[in-house]
């Protein structure tokens, strides 16, 4: 790690727990952290086996008593866009890197950030950016009707090294405008647009809760530079098992060869092709904070293996 990134992320959180002291003090403006690790063992056809952890750290400074305004960061392990994940007994192991700060103005009607800000509005997807990934610029959300978004992002998505993150903007080169909509309970979609560092994006999704606990969705990215096509679709949701409470998450992927970039920087890419990823988990009895995990990944000729714990801290 250079001590430019170390001066960059003692500053960072100088500036935070200074502000957050005084602000605690005086019980206006309170500071919140929410802290996730996870600790896995990764057996990957091309790389071997792997014992790796991930450090995700989100501190929120409030800035108003009614938190309207606040100040955001997010600190992660890893050093690149997409992945958060550093493995034991490497030279990746020392990465710890900045890669949001934010200001937030969130209201009735929508919300602004503006800043290093996250690359999702909410939920991230499967064919989404990496939650991982950063955008340098402003986004904009405004509620048009009950349960229906528009968003509006603009700003650079260039350097995908982590180190870099936190670095100022040197051209504009990302849009995003995104429509989304809860059409009925069960029912709700997205439709949006992207351009990205040169090349055009149309994305669509589709999420049906056809059942309580349960979700089929169907996303699909068509490159509009390259007519290349990356498609997702697949189920979520929970089952019951004795008293254990299990998750589920399974899909079918399909990525064009040189689809560019954006597949490469999405959630859950792992090489191009036909793919079938399939997870599941539960919390871990009398740990409310604590989750176990198994999944496998198989595309064309690259598989893996992974399974480990997810802690979960909040305040």
């Amino acid at each position: 790690m250079s001590i430019i990134n170390y001066v960059r992320i003692i500053a960072f959180m100088f500036i935070y727990f200074a502000i957050a002291t005084k602000s605690e003090a005086s019980n206006d403006h309170p500071l919140s952290h929410k802290l996730d690790l996870q600790f896995r063992f990764d057996d990957h056809s091309d790389k071997g086996y792997r014992n790796q952890y991930r450090i995700r750290y989100y501190p929120s400074l409030a800035l108003s008593s009614n938190n309207s305004w606040s100040l955001n960061g997010f600190i992660v392990s890893g050093d690149k866009f997409s992945s958060g994940n550093t493995t034991l007994r490497s030279d990746s192991t020392d990465y710890f890197y900045a890669r949001h700060l934010f200001l937030r103005y969130a209201y009735s009607g929508g919300k602004w950030e503006l800043g290093v800000i996250p690359t999702y509005k909410g939920r991230v997807s499967s064919s989404g950016l990496s939650k991982d990934g950063w955008i340098k610029g402003v986004r904009s959300v405004f509620s048009i009707q009950q349960d229906n978004e528009l968003e509006f992002v603009a700003g650079e998505l260039s350097d995908t090294d982590a180190k870099h993150a936190l670095d100022t903007i040197d051209q504009v080169n990302y849009a995003e405008i995104e429509y989304s909509a809860n059409t009925s309970k069960p029912h709700s979609y997205e439709l949006g647009f992207e351009h990205i560092m040169g090349d055009n994006f149309a994305r669509a999704e589709y999420r049906w809760r056809y059942l309580p606990t349960h979700t089929l969705f169907l996303e699909i990215v068509h490159s509009l530079t390259h007519m290349r096509s990356e498609l997702v679709a697949g189920l979520s949701g929970q089952l019951q098992h004795n008293e254990t409470e299990l998750y589920y998450f399974a899909h079918y992927s399909y990525v064009s060869e040189h689809f560019a970039l954006r597949a490469e920087l999405s959630e859950d890419f792992l090489d191009y092709g036909h793919g079938i990823s399939i997870e599941v988990g539960a919390r871990i009895a009398h740990f409310n904070n604590a989750q176990w995990f198994v999944r496998t990944d198989i595309v064309e000729n690259t598989s893996r293996i992974m399974g480990g714990i997810k802690l979960r801290f909040k305040k």
